[in-house]
């Protein structure tokens, strides 16, 4: 008896010096809505690198449409001369994924297979966005 109170002392005891968030922390849902030309995604995925440094488990979305798909397009970079397919593999590998509109690759007459390896085509850039939002239950950020 007295063995079994004790282990249930030290169960009790672990349980109350154990943070609240460290027993249960729910996962983030994230979508990263991305729409602008390649300047300004280095800034992106550098919030997103520093988004999974400090919630690694979170599940990141990143959707692209109009000219937000540039930087997922085989040999991309930005006027400075920075590629993205090495960031882009690397938070792949990490669970991010990243989506690409297929209404622009159709209006602008680019091809699924010019896109990175890591990137799938969606029907609709915003139509994602929406889906994941009101089904999926993802919070929106417009970095």
């Amino acid at each position: 008896m007295y063995k079994i109170l004790a282990a249930l002392a030290l169960t009790v005891f672990s349980l109350m010096s154990t943070p609240a968030h460290a027993q249960a922390t729910p996962q983030t849902k994230a979508v990263y809505h991305v729409n602008t030309d390649v300047n300004t995604v280095s800034a992106i995925l550098n919030n997103i690198r520093n988004h999974l440094n400090a919630a690694p488990k979170d599940k990141i979305v990143v959707v692209t449409h109009g000219p937000g798909i540039n930087f997922l397009l085989q040999d991309a970079k930005d006027s400075q001369g920075r590629e993205f397919s090495g960031t882009v593999s690397d938070l792949s590998s990490k669970g991010v994924d990243f989506r690409v509109c297929n209404n622009t690759l159709t209006v602008r007459n680019i091809s699924a297979d010019k896109l990175l390896m890591e990137a799938k085509v969606v029907p609709s850039g915003v139509a994602e966005v929406a889906r994941l939002q009101a089904q999926e239950g993802y919070v929106y950020l417009k970095p």
